[in-house]
């Protein structure tokens, strides 16, 4: 397991990200994209192709795409993958994990895993996207999350559950396949409302997993911190703060 990340268990880490297998509408109109850098300090020098897995709806899928890559998106939901061939009707779209991805070897001078890899088991899916790779190839993991620097952004990760805050030296558990990691941190902010926050809050793994009694409990929290305590007004712009964590390691 990632030293530094959230602490959770196989068990729970299992059952925890069985609650994205639905929902992908939601989760792609609430969650924030990821900064282009992030992708661009990622890709190698002449790469062709690229497989972002995990993929999601395909928030990380498009900043491939746009960077010209041939890309095939992998993820276990089908919800997920429906999504993504919607936004994205030129991308190979197809059901897999990290673990087992079914992709062709020697096939990819890039994979990513974007706001996944605390989900997998982290040698299996080493060993495998090593087995995809080219030689010399990019492994890419990239985390968004909330900018925990700013005082109200930390009190409202915390009424939030966002468990997914590393500490200052965390750093992903790669298997001996890859060597070199390095890691490059972007700031950027995203524009919300508080309505748009409560929603997020609703596409987290702790809110999904949660009794209606907790999920009641949590949007209460939620609406006394936006509007009494900080008081915003229903519909105002807030400008979110993120920290995006991109790491990279070369195929050994």
């Amino acid at each position: 397991m990632a030293r530094g990340g959230p602490k959770l268990y196989q068990e729970r880490r299992r059952e925890l990200g069985q609650s994205f297998q639905d929902g992908g509408e939601h989760y792609d109109r609430v969650r924030p994209g990821y900064p282009a850098e992030s992708a661009h300090w990622l890709i190698p020098a002449k790469a062709a192709d690229a497989a972002d897995v995990g993929a999601g709806t395909g928030k990380f899928t498009a900043l491939l795409v746009a960077s010209g890559l041939r890309t095939v998106a992998v993820d276990p939901s089908p919800d997920m993958l429906d999504q993504l061939r919607r936004a994205l009707p030129g991308v190979s779209a197809v059901e897999g994990s990290a673990e087992h991805t079914g992709l062709d070897s020697t096939a990819f001078d890039l994979v990513t895993v974007a706001q996944a890899w605390h989900w997998c088991d982290p040698q299996q899916a080493s060993a495998e996207i090593a087995r995809i790779l080219r030689p010399h190839g990019v492994l890419g993991l990239i985390w968004n999350q909330l900018d925990t620097s700013v005082p109200w952004v930390h009190r409202l990760s915390r009424i939030m559950h966002a468990g997914d805050v590393h500490k200052p030296h965390f750093k992903p558990a790669v298997g001996p396949e890859f060597t070199a990691l390095e890691s490059r941190l972007s700031r950027w902010e995203d524009p919300v409302t508080p309505e748009d926050i409560k929603e997020l809050t609703k596409s987290r793994s702790y809110y999904l997993a949660a009794t209606e009694a907790t999920r009641a409990k949590v949007m209460g929290n939620l609406d006394w911190y936006l509007h009494e305590h900080l008081g915003h007004p229903r519909g105002a712009g807030l400008r979110l703060p993120y920290l995006t964590q991109t790491w990279r390691a070369i195929k050994a």
